[in-house]
């Protein structure tokens, strides 16, 4: 094998890949979106023994009678837009107002919302205690965060229930897309209370829109803690009730992660808090949520509890600075050690050139530096399979009836010019974890979301909407394959002519980020390729006149 014949194979073994996992995921069965009034039916969470000793286990969400739907209002930072539900005190909408929603310039992204049934919820555990299903009182305040001030906050109050009041206080931040949500209570009956915390995040299972067979990512809940680290869970092993997840610890936090954005419930450190996930019975809508016990307030006395929800875009340094491995949620998967520094270089030009179409330019122009020493070499022995093609040729011609008499005709061929079919395989192989991995960091980081490159181009994370970028990225892969060996069969020589417009047709649909790295690499590659081909003919044609 040659090789121009290795390079075909490791292009289709690794678009073959590629396409198989997101056939998997595209594939997967799809719950749709369960009516709203059936969601506010699920009944609260109930911590299991490892929590509360004595208390029993968690049981699955039950069906319950589904209260009046409550009114909304709307609250407004620098950063979102937040509708909350007087039900639960649920935020139902968080427009994000920094960027834009798929396939649509004028309108913003909106995470929370109702097609998926996404909200943020929580409660309090007990008899009389206002959960996610209570209606709630908003108390007088602002609805806008004023200039100058740095946090907003929203008070909802439950009616008072055996001397027991219980409030939900939601504080936004400036220049944040952290929310703290806290429960304060006030215990004014004739018996301690004992209770617990909850805050879950539920959604259908569907992929939001963006999301095709080219370009598909994990859409589910995720688990962290120090001892477990990152967990990911299908929602079908929700539904099958096989999850599998740490599920109590004094660290970590639970997500719902999709494509570029992610919704994360992060409790104090060294709490105790336990994990749960479960499909809500009668409806096809999942939650998944952690339980944080309250310390027992007395009578007369006190007490309060709060959790951070971060609900926004998936920005690694952010990310990393709210919650240890929060940042994991952008996951490059098995080539993460890879991915992790290229992205860290990618961000580090960004802060030069202030572009991140330009910053992708300069990374592929970098990467292509450090590799060109072997590159060089496949090209070398490239362009000294173009210089014996004609002979091989011939020997096809005489021995095409005797496969084992022409191997034997081409290897002393080979050896008699010094020439190893097999030189340029190894150079490509240390390349193509690099490569792969720039492809996970292009396709993952929302930074490309909205970025525009040059002209035409408005969003690297979207496809060219010309198709301009595709178009020269198949020109250059056709000016490749006429630089390369001329196969001698035949049948092969139209296979390599036709992949050129395989993959283009592919490519139409890719972000166009993914489509500037390839069409900057290929132009790389031909010159590069021109050069050391012209160099060696240059050689050639000297020693056939020295030999003259």
């Amino acid at each position: 094998m040659d090789t121009r014949r290795l390079i075909l194979v490791l292009i289709f073994t690794f678009s073959s890949v590629m396409l198989w996992e997101n056939w998997q995921r595209y594939n997967q069965p799809k719950p749709a979106a369960g009516a709203a009034e059936t969601v506010a039916g699920s009944a609260a969470p109930q911590p299991s023994a490892s929590l509360q000793p004595g208390a029993s286990a968690t049981p699955a969400a039950q069906a319950a009678a589904a209260p009046a739907a409550g009114e909304t209002f709307t609250v407004t930072t620098d950063l979102v837009k937040a509708t909350i539900s007087t039900t639960g005190g649920d935020i139902v909408q968080l427009e994000l107002l920094k960027y834009r929603e798929h396939g649509s310039a004028d309108r913003n992204f909106l995470l929370f919302e109702n097609k998926h049934q996404y909200f943020a919820q929580s409660g309090l555990i007990g008899e009389g205690l206002p959960t996610h299903r209570a209606r709630l009182v908003r108390a007088a305040g602002p609805s806008e965060l004023a200039e100058g001030a740095s946090e907003l906050k929203v008070r909802l109050e439950a009616p008072a229930q055996n001397g027991i009041k219980a409030a939900k206080v939601l504080t936004f931040k400036r220049g944040s897309y952290v929310v703290d949500v806290a429960w304060e209570i006030t215990n004014a009956g004739d018996k301690p209370l004992a209770t617990h915390a909850y805050y879950q995040i539920q959604r259908d299972g569907a992929a939001p829109a963006g999301e095709t067979m080219m370009v598909s990512t994990f859409t589910g809940p995720a688990v962290y803690t120090d001892a477990d680290k990152y967990q990911k869970v299908t929602f079908d092993e929700v539904a099958s009730g096989k999850a599998k997840f740490a599920k109590t610890a004094d660290n970590g936090w639970l997500a719902m992660v999709q494509h570029y954005f992610v919704a994360a419930w992060v409790p104090q450190e060294k709490t105790a808090r336990e994990f749960y996930m479960r499909k809500a019975d009668g409806t096809k809508l999942f939650q998944a949520g952690v339980i944080v016990p309250l310390a027992e307030i007395a009578p007369g006395g006190s007490g309060s509890t709060a959790v951070s929800l971060f609900a926004g875009p998936q920005e690694q340094n952010v990310l990393k600075k709210l919650a240890p491995g929060l940042d994991l949620v952008v996951d490059y998967g098995w080539l993460t050690v890879v991915a992790a520094p290229i992205f860290w270089a990618l961000e580090a030009i960004h802060k030069l050139v202030g572009n991140w179409g330009w910053a992708i330019v300069i990374l592929t122009i970098i990467i292509k530096g450090i590799f060109f020493p072997l590159s060089a070499a496949s090209y070398k022995s490239m362009a000294k399979m173009k210089v014996l093609t004609p002979r091989l040729m011939q020997l096809k011609e005489r021995f095409g009836d005797d496969k084992q008499r022409l191997n034997q005709e081409m290897m002393k061929l080979y050896q008699t010019e010094k020439v190893n079919p097999l030189g340029g395989c190894l150079p490509i192989l240390v390349q193509i974890p690099v490569f792969i991995a720039l492809y996970w960091v292009l396709l993952g980081a929302v930074e490309m979301r909205d970025a525009p490159w040059i002209l035409w181009i408005k969003d690297l994370a979207s496809a060219d909407p010309y198709y301009i970028l595709p178009v020269i990225m198949i020109v250059s892969m056709v000016v490749q394959t006429k630089l390369n060996p001329t196969p001698p069969d035949p049948i092969q020589a139209k296979v390599m002519m036709a992949m050129p417009f395989v993959f283009g047709v592919m490519f139409l649909w890719f972000p166009a980020g993914l489509v500037l790295y390839w069409v900057v690499n290929n132009i790389l590659s031909i010159a590069q390729q021109w050069q050391i081909t012209r160099m060696i003919d240059a050689g050639n044609k000297a020693a056939n006149d020295a030999r003259a």
